[in-house]
């Protein structure tokens, strides 16, 4: 698939960031080298298929992708895994990494996202990571935190989460057979979040917290 604004989709480039390696479609690289990161990738995002949300169903880890956002690597220093979506179209809205082979859900309610936002520099540094270490047992989920509909967004429907306890909507569409890419919206504030997810093997019993 190609456009007349992006390189070609299937095309792949490495980006380097502080935490990670990520490999993103060129096309993604080339919209950090433009004027406007975040209308290059609403555009990408937006060409992607939609996906149902029972395809969803399963453990999926994830990585941001940057775009300009604030929290652009900020989840990925704090050890963020991924999400967990279950049969019932219920989902664990925020799933970290407590320690090796550890998944620890945490409650949205108890982090206010406003201010995750203003402090998004503060969530890049080691001081950060090792803080927000210790609170992962103060504020885990007892259940799970959103749930999985049909939405429209933009110009079509696709899955998406909706939090219970937050003004926060994550929409998704297809990349492949086991990745998907994700778009947070977040009420009243015009940046978008974007992250991609790969589908993985459920963890041995007992490996979640």
């Amino acid at each position: 698939m190609v456009f007349s604004r992006f390189l070609v989709l299937s095309n792949e480039m490495a980006v380097e960031c502080p935490t990670v390696r990520y490999r993103f479609p060129t096309i993604i690289y080339g919209a950090l080298m433009t004027d406007d990161p975040q209308s290059t990738t609403i555009a990408w995002f937006n060409s992607l298929p939609p996906i149902s949300p029972a395809e969803l169903i399963g453990l999926w880890r994830g990585e941001g992708i940057p775009s300009g956002h604030p929290l652009d690597g900020v989840l990925e220093n704090l050890n963020w895994f991924g999400k967990r979506f279950h049969a019932d179209l219920r989902a664990d809205a925020l799933l970290f990494q407590w320690r090796p082979g550890r998944l620890v859900p945490l409650d949205p309610r108890r982090i206010p996202i406003r201010a995750a936002l203003k402090l998004a520099t503060f969530g890049k540094t080691p001081v950060a990571k090792n803080w927000f270490s210790y609170l992962h047992q103060m504020i885990r989920a007892s259940g799970t935190t959103a749930s999985v509909k049909l939405r429209m967004i933009d110009d079509g429907e696709t899955a998406a989460m909706v939090y219970d306890t937050k003004p926060i909507v994550d929409f998704f569409r297809r990349i492949g057979d086991d990745e998907i890419a994700g778009m947070m919206i977040i009420e009243q504030d015009q940046r978008r979040y974007f992250f991609r997810l790969h589908r993985v093997a459920p963890l041995a019993s007992g490996a979640s917290e």
